[in-house]
């Protein structure tokens, strides 16, 4: 595949992976949004809304990113987020009554988030790994 098709293939794939993270944010509205007005609640509401929400526009950052360190840096933010929501969401689950199905998909989204942003970072870190590594061949050999 030509580097113009896997830029294509790469950018579907971020645009798809966007998408399912802008879906989580407003999942993570709505379950708010239902929980029960007393302090306990409000208290993991306004954590999980805080959390929940800063993946999207995090991941969105990191796409604009100035380096692969700064794309590596920024998608670890998201994935710090995200894994503090699965905290908040367990502890939902256990404490305050949702709506059970609801939630068990917030988090078992959440972790399918999780673990393509921890492959995302593992490639990023490999990419540079294997670009510094050809840098220094290409010295080594007297190329520019």
């Amino acid at each position: 595949m030509g580097a113009i098709a896997n830029r294509m293939v790469s950018n579907s794939k971020s645009n798809t992976l966007e998408g399912r993270l802008v879906q989580f944010a407003v999942d993570i509205v709505k379950v708010v949004g239902q929980l029960p007005q007393n302090p306990q609640a409000k208290h993991i509401g306004n954590q999980i809304l805080r959390s929940g929400t800063a993946a999207a526009p995090n991941y969105g950052e990191a796409r604009a990113a100035e380096s692969r360190a700064d794309f590596v840096h920024k998608l670890k933010i998201c994935l710090k987020e995200l894994n503090e929501t699965g905290i908040w969401l367990r502890i939902l689950q256990r404490s305050v009554a949702v709506n059970p199905d609801f939630v068990s998909r917030l988090v078992a989204e959440n972790t399918e988030l999780c673990k393509i942003l921890v492959a995302s970072v593992q490639t990023a870190r490999r990419n540079d790994s294997a670009k510094i590594m050809d840098t220094k061949e290409k010295k080594a050999a007297g190329e520019k």
